[in-house]
């Protein structure tokens, strides 16, 4: 679901470091607007995470959508922006390259135990200069042996190159609830309904219909975290029915919306 007009977004800004003080270093912040940070990079690994509030972080491949209970893994020097829900309590980590090594060179989604969250909020209270041959550097360290573990999820929606197919992305994205068919885009946009659906293929690995089902639960994840309605999330999403959008929700998160923010 895309913001509501009303809400005030915030220009969030970029911690000039020259370097990293420490190995793993932890920036906290507290956002209550909608806060959007420009594109940039950083020659470290950034896990931009939060225990409250949604984020959604972009690159040019896709958006990856995190609530509390996920964070988004940033490769050094990949372009990035990113987004966050108001009210947003951010615990973000950057990653110097050399204790990563075990990571991959894409953005991704992982999920966040317990353990993981605690072990997160923990270090975000400590001393920025830590002392890393004590208990401190000990932390640190069951915390990349916990981040090197954490599963990847797919909570990642590609993002359409074709330019015809990127009309269709901002216009679903202004209005998710729109029921157009892909028979009906294929006639506003003057292209056969089997190039559409060949295109939509080929750029995402996504059918139409699976493309769109996931761009109205991601974005139905923001609504859901602040407490709204399902029913009116659920509608404003374009489903039918609540049982609809919830067997839908179920089949992606594995969980009723219920259940995943409990």
């Amino acid at each position: 679901m895309p913001p509501k007009g009303h809400e005030k977004i915030v220009q969030r800004s970029i911690p000039g470091l020259p370097s990293l003080p420490r190995p793993v270093y932890g920036r906290t912040e507290s956002l209550p607007n909608r806060a959007l940070t420009r594109r940039h990079s950083h020659p470290w690994v950034q896990l931009s995470y939060a225990i409250q509030g949604v984020l959604e972080v972009q690159t040019s491949a896709g958006r990856f959508i995190a609530p509390p209970q996920r964070a988004v893994w940033i490769p050094a020097g990949m372009p990035h922006k990113v987004f966050s829900s108001p009210r947003t309590e951010m615990r973000s980590l950057y990653l110097d390259c050399r204790v990563t090594a075990w990571a991959g060179e894409s953005c991704q989604v992982l999920a966040v135990s317990n353990l993981l969250r605690e072990l997160i909020r923990t270090f975000s209270e400590l001393p920025v200069e830590y002392a890393e041959d004590g208990a401190d550097g000990r932390l640190a360290q069951v915390l990349l042996d916990q981040l090197a573990a954490a599963p990847q999820l797919d909570l990642m929606l590609p993002l359409p190159q074709d330019p015809r197919l990127r009309q269709i992305y901002r216009s679903l994205q202004a209005h998710p609830d729109q029921p157009t068919t892909l028979g009906q885009w294929s006639e506003k946009l003057g292209v056969a309904e089997k190039t559409l659906s060949r295109l939509f293929l080929q750029d995402t690995g996504l059918t139409f219909r699976a493309w769109r089902q996931r761009l109205r639960l991601l974005g139905a994840l923001t609504p859901l975290e602040k407490g709204e309605r399902v029913t009116d999330v659920a509608l404003a999403c374009g489903y039918d029915s609540t049982s609809a959008f919830i067997a839908a929700f179920r089949q992606q998160f594995d969980a009723t919306p219920g259940e995943f923010f409990r």
